[in-house]
């Protein structure tokens, strides 16, 4: 168990040594991953100035509340390049080198992850911290003690999901030589079901209900929802059984995936 940790602990200290050595391309991507949060104020600024009220139950503070918390559960969780990395090592050969090794190769791909994103956090915390500074009359942090747990599980749980979906894609490329095109559809369905372009509520009931049982809303909307205790009670425990799922789910995907395609895997040359 020891030496299991220890290799893994390497693994996730290689990962962010590889991350230091494109520290200006790492550190731009950290401070440009909040220009978006100024245009969406900008956005929805405009449109509570021209309408008033609320919207969907929104009320302007609770919207900024709402994207300024997207922002960041975005950049906690979600996969930056993985899915091209791990489909480059399939298509061109590089695997090999890692198959000859002690590894288990998810949990490999999963501890750089977990190193990247650690990383990336850790870089843009201050600035999250400033936008949060400036946006303070709009921001409420959870009344109850017992909502912090539940949006770090709910945030684990969202972060599993989404490696895995960007795994899984990465998996189809045992099968076929490009995997952009799956790659682009996928984010395009995840950047609007996810919550990301606005808050799910403001979905039609009908439209909602369906969107429910998918696993995109617990990417980012429904931990969200749990930090800013819109969600509760058994609405909470059945969202996070939900959310539960999905994760398990797609680890037996990637797993499945991974078992299947590896015996088409060929690699040639020195």
């Amino acid at each position: 168990m020891n030496a299991a940790l220890a290799k893994y602990a390497k693994v996730f200290a290689v990962g962010a040594q590889n991350t230091f050595v494109y520290r200006w391309n790492f550190v731009l991507r950290s401070v440009v991953g909040i220009v978006p949060l100024v245009g969406t104020i900008f956005l929805w600024r405009a449109i509570f100035d021209s309408g008033g009220g609320t919207l969907s139950g929104y009320t302007f503070s609770g919207l900024i509340m709402y994207f300024a918390m997207t922002v960041f559960v975005e950049n906690l969780v979600t996969p930056t390049e993985d899915e091209w990395q791990i489909a480059g090592e399939i298509r061109d050969g590089k695997m090999s080198f890692l198959l000859l090794k002690p590894l288990n190769y998810i949990a490999y791909r999963f501890t750089l992850y977990a190193s990247y994103r650690l990383l990336y956090t850790a870089v843009l915390l201050p600035g999250v911290a400033l936008i949060f500074f400036f946006l303070r009359d709009h921001i409420s942090l959870p009344v109850h003690a017992a909502t912090w747990l539940w949006f770090g599980v709910s945030t684990a749980l969202a972060a599993v999901i989404q490696f895995f979906i960007a795994y899984t894609i990465a998996m189809l490329a045992f099968w076929i030589l490009e995997i952009s095109t799956i790659v682009f559809i996928v984010f395009s369905i995840e950047y609007f079901l996810s919550g990301h372009a606005f808050p799910l509520d403001m979905l039609p009931p009908w439209l909602a209900g369906f969107v429910k049982w998918s696993p995109f809303p617990y990417e980012l909307y429904f931990p969200v929802q749990v930090f800013t205790e819109r969600i509760g009670g058994t609405a909470l425990a059945q969202g996070i059984a939900i959310q539960a799922c999905w994760a398990f789910a797609m680890w037996m995907l990637g797993v499945t995936l991974w078992r299947v395609g590896i015996r088409r895997y060929q690699a040639v040359g020195n």
